[in-house]
C-alpha cells in the first residue's frame, strides 16, 4: 500500500475509532491516532498470527489500533 493509500486508511481508522469510543477531534488528531492504530493493530495481528489483506482488511486492522490507542490514551489521561 502507498503512502497516500496508507493516509486514507489512517484518517478512516481513526474516524471510525472516534465514533466507536464517542469522542471529539478534529480532522488532524484523527488521522494521526489513525496512523499510529495501524502501526498498533499491524503488530498486534502479526503477534497473533492473524494475515490481513487488500483495503478493509488494512482498514479493519487500522480501527482495532486506533481504539486501543485511544482506550490507552483515556486511561493514561485519567478519564
Amino acid at each position: 500500500m502507498g503512502i497516500i493509500g496508507f493516509l486514507i486508511v489512517g484518517l478512516l481508522a481513526g474516524f471510525i475509532a472516534e465514533k466507536v469510543m464517542d469522542r471529539n477531534h478534529g480532522l488532524i488528531k484523527n488521522l494521526i491516532v489513525g496512523v499510529i492504530g495501524a502501526y498498533v493493530g499491524g503488530f498486534m495481528a502479526q503477534a497473533l498470527g492473524l494475515a490481513f489483506f487488500g483495503f478493509f482488511g488494512h482498514l479493519i486492522v487500522a480501527t482495532v489500533g486506533a481504539i486501543v490507542v485511544l482506550w490507552l490514551f483515556a486511561l493514561l489521561a485519567g478519564r
